[in-house]
């Protein structure tokens, strides 16, 4: 029987993950790099994971997003449990209902702007795509660099360009691993608003992994990781309080 997303799922928690532990092997020996984490996320909230270089945070976003399997432990995205799914599965859920942005950009360098932003769109099979493409460009402020390519963009117009990507497909949740990590104090500014405002516009759940306190203070939550594990999981604004 093939595999069916459904498109509509209404859920408290858009994310669960239960138990979760990631080994690899090093050298022949296991290195455990994430043990035995437990969090929800509810939907249309706003956290940041964040903890020291090599804490495992960023492998903790990969396997909450099933770009990676984990080597114990359950992930459940908007109601769909990735722990048996196949990578071309785990793929199809993604695009359904997951948007990304990375700290080197990750566009397509033979693309446009508008057609880096179409990708997504494309591969759903979508129609009247170039003009959703262009009104989200608009919205990032960058309409009139939509025929530029990733080489002919600054880095801060590198990642608004992949923030309208993020947000084409409509997703549920938003994951951002370090999105201002490579920009200067004033263009970070510039993106983190963009982020915000997006996400509070659309709805979407926002989960920031950041090296950047400061950033990580404008999100509901935060949860920090040390050596694999969670040390401390704050609340620091309800998502009722927020809206």
């Amino acid at each position: 029987m093939p595999f069916h997303i459904p498109k509509y799922i209404l859920v408290d928690n858009i994310l669960n993950i239960q138990n979760l532990s990631k080994t690899y092997q090093s050298a022949g020996q296991p290195l455990t790099v994430l043990n035995n984490i437990n969090f929800s996320i509810p939907a249309g909230s706003t956290a940041a994971i964040v903890g020291p270089s090599g804490s495992g945070k960023t492998t903790l976003l990969g396997l909450c997003a099933g770009l990676d399997r984990a080597s114990a432990g359950s992930v459940e995205l908007n109601g769909i449990k990735l722990d048996n799914l196949t990578e071309d599965e785990r793929a199809q859920v993604r695009n359904q209902h997951v948007g990304f942005i990375f700290q080197n950009f990750q566009l397509l360098p033979t693309l446009t702007a508008l057609e880096n932003v179409m990708v997504p769109l494309e591969l759903r099979g979508e129609k009247n795509i170039k003009a959703r493409s262009m009104e989200l460009l608009d919205k990032v402020g960058l309409a009139s660099r939509s025929h530029h390519y990733p080489m002919q963009l600054s880095g801060g117009e590198q990642q608004r360009v992949s923030l309208a990507r993020a947000f084409s497909n409509q997703p549920k949740i938003l994951f951002a691993d370090e999105p201002t990590g490579n920009l200067d104090a004033e263009t970070s500014e510039k993106v983190v608003k963009l982020i915000f405002d997006l996400n509070r516009e659309a709805g979407t759940t926002l989960v920031l992994v950041t090296h950047d306190l400061e950033l990580a203070s404008k999100t509901q939550r935060i949860i920090r990781i040390k050596g694999g594990h969670i040390v401390s999981d704050e609340l620091r604004q309800s998502i009722v309080d927020s809206q």
